[in-house]
């Protein structure tokens, strides 16, 4: 199977480097094109200038917050429908409905996952839960 030479791009807004790397070498093993940003600022300025598929996002950053990120992408025109999964560490019921109201796609739990399920995860929201053979 030739690679895809329109790779799903997805952008990992997360702070801890440590798992950050081990996301980005997964996806990219996966055959995703990887963009990673540490803060909410930098996750809004590229949602628009790299148009990803799909963003990761984590709740607990440096100067905006996941949750506000989440609130203006999806009041913003340009990325009102892009697929957003967050991927925190806030496993409230409260988190999580907040959430919700502001229009998350899924929304988990980063004690309650492995990577293979936030990978899984990415293809069903990307339409891509037939993997090629």
């Amino acid at each position: 199977m030739k690679p895809d030479k329109n790779p799903k791009r997805i952008l990992l807004v997360e702070d801890d480097d440590a798992l950050a790397n081990v996301y980005v070498s997964r996806l990219q093993a996966e055959g995703f094109d990887v963009r990673r940003v540490a803060n909410g600022e930098d996750a809004l300025a590229d949602a628009l200038s790299y148009k990803p598929d799909l963003i990761l996002l984590d709740v607990m950053m440096p100067k905006v917050s996941g949750f506000d990120v989440l609130d203006i992408l999806r009041n913003t025109p340009e990325t009102t429908n892009l697929k957003i999964i967050m991927l925190t560490a806030l496993s409230q019921d409260s988190d999580k409905e907040r959430a919700q109201s502001l229009g998350v796609d899924d929304y988990l739990v980063k004690s309650q996952v492995v990577i293979a399920d936030v990978v899984a995860r990415i293809r069903h929201h990307l339409n891509m839960d037939n993997p090629a053979t």
